[in-house]
């Protein structure tokens, strides 16, 4: 055997044997959090409650939402800029990154996991493309009157291969029917004066988005949309002074819990509670501060709440079986954002101006761990690959 050929035989060895030794990872138990500042993501295993990894060059992540592949190896992170980034979440690595809008602020990924949707400002609209490659698929454009285009909001996936979304300028509802995906077409239904959110509820028959413009819900039936939309909600805070409104609720984090819809009001320190039964109000729960996400644990025995400014270092829990806040934590300067692991026993809150992520037990709220990151804000967890609308 000739010296060189020794020295590959010895060099494929050594690699196989590297290989053999690089450590093996389920992607069940993992996420991501976004660095605010930076253009990176900080991987993370909730199981063992550390992070293992850091993907950077992702563009503007001001404003950032991410949705799973159904394998959950693959993290699609949308960016404030446009961009739209593929992160390999076992190899820690960006698997393949476009720019395709202006400004965009997130997206979805369809029932069938072979679409990835981005909701986009400007051009107002969304656009579809292949979860394997991002090659472009098609585009449906927010023209809601000759000439006019809307920004786009609260885009979630349905069932069917469909796409719920608002249009905040155009004051409307619409679902867009991706089963045949470079012809898809599009329903338009009345909302109400600027939604600014909406969500799909976690079997995916109704759309909700929340408007700004006054006092109320658009619910959408998408089992029965040829019944078309109707208010709910109307006019839940006339008699109350409406304060000014620091930053925008989220629908999207999605509370059903105990037989109710919970929903952040806009421009009131209140928590609202619909029947899931009938999208009746059901109760009007006080909490410190302007709510920003309001979020159930998966087993919906409480639901947890952030703030805007100034009260935004403050998160309520709230007891879903009396309505009534149970607890009220101090966790850390800026909560931008919670998510809970899987089955619900802790939750992990970024802490912005403290540059890192807080675990807590959800039974005794109690610290379990700290992970330093900087200027963290929206947290993703895999568990997301596997549920409707987030």
């Amino acid at each position: 055997m000739t010296p060189l050929r020794l020295f590959l035989v010895f060099f494929v060895c050594a690699l196989c044997i590297a290989c053999g030794n690089a450590p093996l990872r389920g992607a069940g138990d993992l996420g991501i959090v976004v660095e605010r500042e930076s253009g990176c993501v900080t991987l993370v295993d909730t199981s063992a409650r550390a992070a293992y990894g850091r993907v950077c060059g992702l563009g503007d992540l001001s404003h950032a939402h991410a949705v799973f592949s159904r394998d959950a190896r693959y993290a699609y992170v949308f960016g404030r800029d446009g961009g739209l980034t593929k992160v390999d979440l076992l190899a820690a690595r960006i698997a393949r990154r476009i720019v395709q809008s202006g400004n965009a602020i997130g997206g979805a990924i369809s029932q069938n996991g072979r679409l990835v949707v981005a909701q986009n400002y400007v051009p107002g609209g969304i656009k579809a493309f292949d979860a394997d490659t991002l090659d472009f698929v098609a585009e449906v454009p927010a023209e809601y009157a000759p000439g006019l285009f809307s920004k786009v909001v609260g885009l979630a996936d349905a069932p069917g291969q469909r796409f719920a979304y608002a249009l905040f300028d155009g004051g409307e509802i619409w679902v867009s029917d991706f089963s045949d995906p470079r012809h898809p077409t599009t329903r338009r239904f009345p909302a109400g004066r600027q939604p600014y959110d909406g969500l799909v509820t976690p079997d995916g028959r109704h759309y909700l988005a929340g408007l700004f413009g006054e006092d109320g819900v658009a619910l959408l039936d998408l089992w029965r949309p040829d019944e078309g939309s109707r208010k709910i909600l109307i006019g839940y805070g006339a008699h109350d002074e409406k304060m000014p409104v620091y930053k925008m609720p989220h629908l999207r984090g999605w509370a059903l819990a105990s037989g109710k819809a919970w929903l952040p009001a806009v421009g009131h320190n209140e928590v609202i509670a619909l029947d899931a039964a009938n999208w009746h109000q059901a109760a009007r729960i006080p909490v410190r501060g302007q709510p920003v996400f309001v979020m159930a644990r998966p087993d919906g025995r409480q639901v947890w709440v952030n703030f805007a400014l100034p009260d935004n270092g403050k998160v309520d829990v709230i007891d879903t079986l009396n309505g009534r806040v149970m607890r009220r934590l101090e966790p850390g300067h800026a909560i931008l954002h919670l998510e809970f692991t899987p089955r619900g026993e802790e939750v992990w809150l970024s802490a912005r101006d403290d540059d890192k992520v807080t675990v807590l037990d959800t039974e005794t709220f109690a610290p379990l761990a700290t992970l330093p990151v900087p200027r963290p804000s929206g947290i993703f967890f895999t568990s997301r690959a596997h549920r409707i609308g987030f």
